[in-house]
């Protein structure tokens, strides 16, 4: 049997993607490991972590060459993120949204200016952030209330975001606004926020369950002034840019999800392997070893969606009904792979001290934010019911 160029063992990594995977494991191993705990009881990244990132290589993956960045694949952000969450979900979604959501935008939506100005930044040292929910705009993502009105050769910006990954982190800001609310989603447009311009701040940040490293913040608009020149994209073309890169950021999700779901399994292995009950180790138990043979099958799969969906997206080939899938599909392997994991630690998978309770926690975000399980099942369904 032979292998199709359009469709490629899935689950088989090229020698160059082997060694990138294994390389930012390495790193997480060794730098992010010992921060975790830390990190998740002060729900705040540590500050010495990121210019590491950043000299890794991951801050800027699909960033070109000449700019500053790797010049890789969507793939490669992919893998990243994937191994990053096998340690830490929450550094994982930090770069993330980096990359699948903020760069993306910024090379498919920029124009020559913007890509100028700002690419060698972000894959320097400058963190970015993507501003499209609101308090009254979740799923329905283009009922926003945030205003952009014309004023010269600015545009002024007022409004309020809520739950932004990055958002303690960020320095540029993609934010999201209508310029014309009588055209409904067609007024939305996009415009690049920086730090520090007149009339915009950064508010509450959240005391999450999960992934709370990962700092997600409300962001305020009070008369922020923007140039015409930030505009991302064409005016009123906002929801053009929303709809692309989220299908994007999904894959991401899922690529953090699996490497939850892997750190939940890794865990279990070692520990029922060590845990003597009845005079023998519980791995040994037949109703033990099919849970986690079951849970095998499950990440699995999840992974073959992931890299699916990622696959296609750099081959150029429609990925939107592979990408809910695969944030779907992975999405529930994390939280019932890692509820397992507890369950098996027993006693000690209930408390801080041993590391499953963490990435369950960290899990159950995934069927909830970049579209919920429930929207992406609905796109699934248009697309195969009509």
């Amino acid at each position: 049997m032979t292998t199709s160029a359009t469709t490629p063992a899935l689950s088989r990594l090229s020698e160059d993607e082997q060694l990138f995977a294994d390389s930012v494991y390495e790193f997480a191993d060794k730098e992010i490991r010992p921060l975790v705990r830390d990190m998740d009881e002060h729900a705040k990244l540590d500050k010495n972590l990121i210019p590491k990132l950043f000299d890794l290589g991951i801050m800027g993956i699909e960033i070109p060459e000449e700019y500053g960045g790797a010049g890789a694949s969507f793939f490669y952000s992919v893998l990243a993120v994937e191994q990053l969450s096998r340690v830490d979900p929450s550094v994982g979604v930090f770069v993330d949204v980096q990359n699948t959501l903020f760069i993306n935008a910024l090379l498919k939506w920029g124009n020559t200016d913007i890509q100028k100005r700002y690419c060698p930044r972000v894959a320097k040292d400058t963190i970015g952030a993507y501003a499209l929910s609101e308090a009254g705009s979740g799923s329905d993502a283009f009922a926003m209330a945030t205003r952009a009105k014309e004023d010269g050769d600015s545009y002024v910006l007022t409004g309020r975001k809520l739950w932004i990954t990055n958002g303690n982190e960020a320095n540029l800001f993609i934010v999201f606004a209508n310029v014309n609310p009588e055209a409904g989603y067609k007024g939305i447009t996009a415009f690049l926020v920086e730090r520090g311009m007149e009339g915009f701040s950064v508010g509450k940040k959240e005391d999450k369950l999960g992934i709370r490293a990962s700092s997600t913040c409300e962001l305020l608009l009070d008369g922020c002034r923007v140039p015409k020149a930030n505009v991302l994209g064409e005016v009123g073309k906002g929801y053009k840019v929303a709809m692309d890169t989220l299908n994007e950021g999904r894959i991401g999700i899922g690529a953090q999800m699996i490497g939850a779901a892997r750190a939940g399994l890794d865990a279990m292995i070692g520990y029922t392997k060590e845990r003597k009950q009845f005079g023998k180790a519980i791995a040994e138990f037949q109703a033990v070893r099919h849970q986690i043979a079951r849970a095998a099958i499950d990440l699995q799969t999840a992974k073959l969606l992931v890299y699916d969906a990622a696959r296609l997206r750099d081959m150029g080939l429609p990925f939107l009904n592979e990408a809910a899938m695969a944030k779907v599909y992975s999405s529930e392997v994390a939280e019932k792979v890692t509820s397992l994991a507890i369950n098996l630690f027993g006693g000690n998978g209930y408390v801080k001290e041993y590391p499953v309770e963490k990435f369950w926690r960290d899990a159950k975000i995934g069927q909830i934010y970049e579209g919920t399980s429930n929207m992406q099942l609905e796109t699934i369904a248009k697309q195969i019911i009509g």
